[in-house]
This record gives structure tokens, sequence and C-alpha cells, in this order.
């Protein structure tokens, strides 16, 4: 099973690529947020892949790597055993009876599982073209119009309304 099963909204990554790319293939963690409400946790991720026929804003600008939000809902059993993001990782997701699942992100650098809802949301999609050190400071070009009218780049930690929402 993968990740992009489960998506409620997959129209957001449909949008971009034609497609829905397999999430469970080498993203890079870069964060994540917890919230009691729900519980939830929202990942940041880069997806393994860049669109062959990018958006024309994307193209002419130069980006190469698309970074979303993956909202995991009704979320127990939390457990972090690395943390040292960026960090590239598999995804493993396995059924846990009626509308449960197990989520494993498993890489060099990050461990984390949990146990959720079988309904995955993801947003803030976004492009950045990767640094040489690989980090992604740098300018965002956004998908979502009101994304796009707030942000150009990534937003301090401490905006909820980013990191803690999609």
């Amino acid at each position: 099973m993968t990740v992009d099963e489960f998506l409620l909204n997959s129209d957001a990554l449909r949008g971009v690529y034609g497609y829905v790319p397999k999430i469970e293939e080498a993203v890079r963690v870069r964060s994540f947020n917890m919230n009691w409400r729900g519980p939830t946790v929202i990942l940041r991720v880069d997806l393994p892949e860049f669109p062959d026929t990018p958006l024309g804003e994307w193209r002419d600008a130069g980006l190469d790597t698309v970074q979303c939000h993956l909202q995991f809902v009704a979320v127990e059993d939390f457990s972090v055993r690395k943390w040292h993001p960026p960090s590239v990782c598999r995804v493993t997701v396995h059924r846990e009876g009626v509308k449960r699942l197990y989520v494993g992100f498993d890489g060099d650098g990050l461990g984390l599982r949990f146990r959720c809802s079988d309904s995955v949301l993801v947003g803030h999609v976004s492009a950045f073209r990767s640094s040489m050190d690989g980090s992604d400071d740098g300018v965002h070009s956004f998908v979502n119009r009101i994304d796009a009218r707030r942000h150009t780049s990534l937003p301090e930690t401490w905006e909820k309304t980013y990191y803690g929402r999609i």
C-alpha cells in the first residue's frame, strides 16, 4: 500500500503532475508538526520526482523540486527513533483494521512511526530550486492562490496557518 492511495484531495497533485506520484519512494522529510486537536501530524516533504511537464512559471524559474504537506489525523502511538532532517525516507503503509493505517518513515536520519485514520490530506504544494547544501530556504512558487499571495518563500516556523493546517 502507498500513502497516495489514501489521499482525499489528490487533485492538488494531479493538477501539477497529471497523475499522483508515488509518495512511498524516497521522499525527503523536512519537518513535522503535531497538534493535539485531532490529534494530527503534518509532515513537510519533498516529493521524489519533478513533473515531466512542469507548470510554465516553474519551468521558467528553473525550479526542480516539489514540496507539500501531508496531514494525518486521529494519530496514536506516535514515536520518533531518529531525527536528523532533512532525511530521505522510504514510506511504509499497512492497513490496520477498519479505516486505520500504520505509517512509517525510515531513512538514515529519520525513524518515525504512528497509527492514524486512512484519510490523508495534501496541501501547501510548492516548487523550489534545491540548493547545493540541500536546503529549501529559497524562493517557493505555490500552487494554491492563497499560499501564493501570502508567501514567496517558507514562512517562519511559528506560522500556524502554514505549518499547522492544510
